[in-house]
């Protein structure tokens, strides 16, 4: 348990309004995904140890400048593991995610955890973005998936116009790193971008981005 707790304190240390249910939830997510990750390897063997850092804070991201309001639905495209939807759904328990991948035993880790973690706000589907069809979402998140003229060309269709919360429209997040200049250029898009360093101080979120399209 201290072990748990010490990696947890790299969230709590941002975020300091969970739930005691929050925080139980985000204490067991860690060992969760430690087990199922010894089956299906999801995660990184290297990274698994820095799991709340790398992969549950790098989600929460999201949280820190995006507040969701009740009622929102949200698309996770190319979830993965489950990020950056999990972590998402246990900060947001009043917003339904659906965590879409192609890769179908990635999809049963992520299944295996939303049930482990009791999540009633989150559904997974086997499928690629571009095929679903006669769905639409208030957001579509994202996390290093593909270059941004894809993720826009595949979220764009699901993207509903019509806004849940004043405080900003629908659209597209996604995290990504690096030197973006000719990605955003090949994309033809003009997208808000926020630095995470700006928002966490560890070393990891250096030239990490969350990028922000609207409808």
């Amino acid at each position: 348990m201290e072990e748990a707790t010490g990696k947890l304190e790299v969230i709590t240390r941002y975020f300091t309004d969970f739930s005691d249910l929050q925080i139980s939830r985000f204490t067991a997510l860690g060992q969760v995904y430690k087990e199922w990750n010894e089956k299906i390897n999801v995660i990184s063997r290297k990274d698994i140890d820095s799991l709340y850092e790398k992969h549950v804070l790098h989600s929460l991201a999201i949280a820190a400048v995006f507040k969701f309001t009740s009622g929102i639905e949200i698309i996770d495209i190319g979830t993965g593991g489950g990020f950056p939807g999990i972590p998402l759904a246990i900060a947001f328990p009043d917003v339904q995610f659906h965590l879409v991948d192609s890769i179908g035993k990635k999809l049963k880790v992520v299944n295996e955890v939303v049930q482990a973690l009791q999540l009633k706000n989150v559904t997974t589907q086997h499928i690629r973005a571009e095929e679903i069809k006669n769905r639409k979402f208030d957001f579509a998140v994202s996390r290093a998936v593909a270059p941004l003229k894809d993720l826009w060309q595949w979220s764009s269709p699901l993207l509903s116009n019509k806004k849940k919360t004043d405080l900003f429209k629908n659209g597209l997040i996604c995290m990504k790193g690096g030197d973006l200049t000719q990605e955003i250029r090949e994309s033809r898009l003009k997208p808000q971008i926020r630095e995470i360093a700006g928002l966490f101080k560890e070393a990891f979120f250096r030239e990490k981005y969350l990028l922000y399209i609207p409808v």
